[in-house]
Formats: structure tokens, sequence, C-alpha cells
């Protein structure tokens, strides 16, 4: 196996897109860069990444220092970095390829149907459309930014990509869905209410589970795509595919603790029922540690979700001298009510036990979310401790 020059766009969607294929089409891996990250972390990612050129609205700018990739490596992604820094994620095009016709096959889409992309190309979300369009045949739909109005007058998609944030957003500006044959939601964990909404509105909500070493969503609604096998250990969800990364870049340790006999080990929680249905609990480090029982962040917030005067919820650990920690919430209110705490606190001891319930919560007019849809955990403790 030879070895293939990466290169750095930095470029809105439609332009990065161009610029991407004709960069496959040279024989180059590519490594697409947020055009409105600022510029140290520009610099930090381009340092630590390694690209051998730069592509922006400035033109083409060599790099010193570029290390290749391996020949078969197409793009190199950075995480959405919620369990630390961002990390580069090296994709094959056969673990792209692989990824597409899963979910193509997964929704039963005909070759001829169009993507309409509103979501970062930076993103795997983004990204994966691009490469479904590629092996379908098709042209895709590309907004260089998310606008409700550019979506409601669109007419020619009819498969669209989003997160909960902006699933909400269009639901909220009465945005028809009606007309997609599917609405693929992930990045995080999609708030009942919003999903209720969105089905009621004749939507067809297909909720995935996946991450940028997966190449996107690699189950959808629970259920596994074809090839993907999903599995359990002390409660850590393990995934094997086709789909896999080959790795992170330049980190050959990290990449051997993520990849272990052909498995992903995420950082995720979650069950498998006996059906082999997948349940996603949250993260494996966000677990909320109180009197020495568990709480699932992700869980509690679901069911925050689920009650008619909430919108939104975070749920957050917060330090506690008798419990060792407590569990605290953000609260969005829905409708113009204004949730007690006694009154969410019932709600929740009566679902999952009193030691899941909030003993603390501010309501806010926003919950701090990254642009995939996930808690800011760090900036709501932020603003939940400036109440």
């Amino acid at each position: 196996m030879g070895d293939t020059a990466l290169v750095a766009i930095r470029l809105p969607n439609s332009k990065l897109a161009r610029e991407l294929v004709r960069a496959w089409d040279q024989g180059l891996a590519v490594l697409p860069v947020d055009p409105a990250l600022p510029e140290a972390e520009v610099g930090r990612i381009l340092d630590e990444l390694c690209p051998a050129r730069l592509i922006d609205s400035e033109g083409r700018h060599d790099l010193a220092g570029g290390i290749s990739v391996s020949d078969d490596v197409a793009l190199v992604v950075t995480t959405s970095g919620t369990s630390g820094p961002p990390k580069g994620v090296e994709l094959s095009h056969g673990a792209l390829e692989q990824s597409a016709r899963a979910v193509m096959a997964g929704l039963e889409a005909d070759s001829g149907q169009r993507w309409l992309c509103c979501l970062p190309m930076s993103r795997i979300a983004g990204l994966a459309i691009l490469v479904r369009s590629r092996i379908s045949g098709t042209v895709p739909v590309i907004h260089d930014r998310f606008d409700e109005g550019l979506i409601a007058a669109e007419r020619s998609a009819s498969l669209i990509s989003l997160v909960p944030t902006t699933l909400g957003r269009l639901l909220d500006a009465r945005v028809d869905l009606s007309s997609y044959s599917a609405v693929l939601v992930g990045g995080a964990a999609i708030p009942p209410t919003i999903l209720d909404r969105a089905r009621d509105a004749g939507a067809r909500v297909v909720t995935t589970y996946g991450m940028t070493e997966t190449c996107g969503g690699c189950v959808h609604d629970g259920w596994p795509l074809r090839g993907v096998e999903i599995a359990t250990e002390s409660d850590r969800i393990l995934i094997r595919g086709p789909m896999l990364m080959n790795g992170y870049r330049l980190q050959p340790e990290l990449s051997a603790e993520a990849l272990v006999e052909g498995w992903l080990r995420t950082s995720d929680r979650g069950v498998v029922d006996e059906n082999g249905k997948l349940r996603v609990l949250g993260r494996l480090d966000d677990v909320i540690i109180t009197g020495g029982v568990k709480v699932s962040p992700t869980e509690v917030e679901r069911l925050l979700c689920a009650h008619p005067h909430v919108a939104d919820a975070a749920v957050l650990g917060v330090p506690d001298v008798e419990w060792g920690q407590a569990v605290a919430a953000l609260v969005v209110p829905a409708g113009g009510q204004r949730p007690s705490l006694e009154e969410l606190r019932s709600f929740i001891a009566a679902r999952a036990g009193s030691h899941q319930a909030p003993k603390s919560m501010q309501l806010v007019r926003e919950i701090p979310r990254d642009s995939g849809g996930k808690v800011q955990r760090r900036q709501a403790l932020a603003q939940l401790f400036s109440q």
C-alpha cells in the first residue's frame, strides 16, 4: 500500500464539496476544516494533523511538515471533541462507500432520490450526504448554512439529514417535512417532544446512532444497519462492521485502544435487548454518581423533555457534601409555562426513582449545544453557576 498527500480545505459547503471531489479525482485525501473556526483553532488543527496543503478563500497554500496518509484514506475528519480535544479520524474510501450503501438500503431509498445538505460539511453528517449522492449517481442540494426559508422553498430533494436542534427550528418555522421520504436525525439524543411533533406533522423521522469513527449513523431507530454488529461490555457500546475508521491520525496508541480485535470501543453507554435492539444511555464519562447510585444524564434529560412544560433540558452532576454529586438541571420551559422543581422532581421520581430526580434546577432560554446538537456540559455548568 502506498501513500498519498493530505490537503486541508477550509471553505463553505458548496465550494468545499467541489474542491473535495476534485481532490479525490486527483488521488488526494481531504481534511475538511470549518471556515467558522477561529484562526487559532485552525492553526492548532493544521499543526496536529499535518496536511501538505491548505485551500481556503485566499487560494492554495503549501504547508511545511506535511505527512502523507495511506492511499486508501479518503478523509481525515475531526471529531466534535466531547471527550477531550478533537481527534483526526482517518476514513477509507471503502468504509465510506459501505456506510453509504447500508444507509440507502436501510432507508429503502431509490437511487434517483436527491439529498439536501444543510449541515456543515466539515463534519461527518454533511460529508456522508456527499458520499451517498456519489454512490447513487445524484447531485445533492447543498446549502452553505442552515436556513429555514431556503429549506422550506426546496422542492427537488426527498432525503434530508438533521440534528435535533435544526429539526426543532424547522418545526417552529412550520416547514413542511412530510414531502421527504426520510428525515434522518442524529448527532445527539432527540427530545421525545420534538420527535412526537415531527411525526404528528407527517414527517418520517429516522433516529440514528453513530459517530465519525463509523462514517456516521450505523444504527437506525435502534437497529443496526446491514453488516453492522452491536455488543456491550460493562455497559460500553461496541461496534463492528465494514464502515469503521482506519484509526486516529498520527495517534497509533489511541487507535489501538479504540480498535480491538475488529471492534470499535466507543465512549458511549448502552444496552442491547434480547431482540438485538440498541438503547443508548449516554456517555460513559457523563455518569453522575450520587449517594453511590449511578445516574445517566441523558436518561434524565429524556424524561424531563417528556414533561409537557419542558421544551429542552440539560442534566449535570454538581459537587455535593452529603451525596458526593447531586443531580442538577437546566430547563427550557415550553408553552409559556414555568414548571417548578417540585413538579419536575415528582414527574421524574414516578418514572425512574427519586435518585434520578434533580435536586436543583434553573430555567433558561436555551441549552448550550454544539453544531451536532450535543449538550456542551462545561458551558451548561458555567450557566448553572452563573444564575
